[in-house]
């Protein structure tokens, strides 16, 4: 008899640990945070978004729009944006009209990158005091598609070929930027000080090391603000 209420006791103590673990696990998942808590979505309409492709092909050739997705895609020897530009082939979006240079922004999208595109920013904030941009968040073909800050550290991994959501949040006035991939806070990085800045994605070359061919798809676009 006491061998059995032992055994019956034991029981009732593994089942009562694993239930705990189980509701701890649970309130972990419903207490995270999404990054988009506490701010405001900014509508945006079809006026907002402006393209940019080489020169000298038409649109259509460097960009498609269906079903909610937007296609962008170039090759290594495009021509520039305009001709008297140096700057590397690109097909992208810039984000009009919601330009900014203080508060707390957010840029939230889902973005998806063939295998074997290298070399090449899929989505930056545009503006800084120093330089270009405060931002690039590039794909290489590292880690079965590696997304890195610039060319140096490295965001996330194994991105090639399935739909991943980004969320950019730059506190301009704490001098922050914070990048989440699938909801999850990624990396925190200094920004290159105040600007006129906006938000661009798509394919934008990397100075080097770039493929042939490059490619990226994104939909589902907002921008938010505190």
């Amino acid at each position: 008899m006491r061998l059995d209420w032992c055994l019956n006791d034991c029981k009732k103590i593994v089942f009562v640990s694993l239930f705990l673990q189980l509701w701890l696990s649970m309130m972990s998942i419903c207490s995270a945070h999404d990054p988009t808590d506490g701010f405001t979505l900014v509508p945006l309409t079809a006026q907002d978004f402006r393209n940019d492709k080489p020169y000298n092909e038409p649109l259509k050739n460097r960009y498609s729009y269906k079903d909610g997705v937007r296609r962008f895609w170039v090759y290594n020897n495009d021509k520039p944006f305009k001709p008297s530009s140096t700057t590397r082939p690109r097909s992208e979006v810039r984000i009009k009209g919601h330009d900014y240079s203080s508060g707390v922004w957010q840029f939230e999208g889902y973005a998806f990158v063939p295998k074997g595109t290298s070399g090449v920013t899929i989505v930056q904030i545009h503006g800084a005091q120093q330089g270009a941009t405060t931002l690039q968040l590039r794909i290489y073909d590292g880690g079965e598609g590696e997304m890195r800050y610039y060319k140096y550290n490295v965001v996330a991994s194994n991105l090639y070929d399935r739909w991943f959501r980004v969320n950019i949040i730059h506190n301009v006035d704490e001098g922050k930027v914070t990048v989440f991939v699938d909801a999850v806070k990624k990396f925190v990085v200094n920004d290159q000080g105040p600007g006129d800045l906006y938000f661009k994605f798509g394919v934008y070359a990397a100075p080097a090391n770039s493929s042939n061919y490059m490619e990226s798809r994104w939909k589902d676009i907002k921008i938010f603000k505190k």
